[in-house]
């Protein structure tokens, strides 16, 4: 993997820490139920994507 890739994937995980917090964020301003439910999903989504791109991160740096 290139460092251009490398550095691509670092992005990309700030990326998605970015979006974690903004939808943690938006749990604890918001009262409404179902835009709640909403922001959790999304902060499972992306938790889940973060994780993927972290994994092949540290594989490719173990290589």
């Amino acid at each position: 993997m290139t460092q251009k890739e490398l550095t691509y994937l670092e992005d990309a995980i700030k990326h998605e820490k970015n979006i974690i917090c903004i939808c943690n964020k938006m749990t604890e301003l918001i009262e409404d139920e179902e835009l709640i439910s909403f922001f959790e999903k999304e902060t499972k989504y992306h938790e889940k994507l973060k994780r993927e791109l972290m994994n092949a991160l540290e594989e490719r740096s173990n290589e």
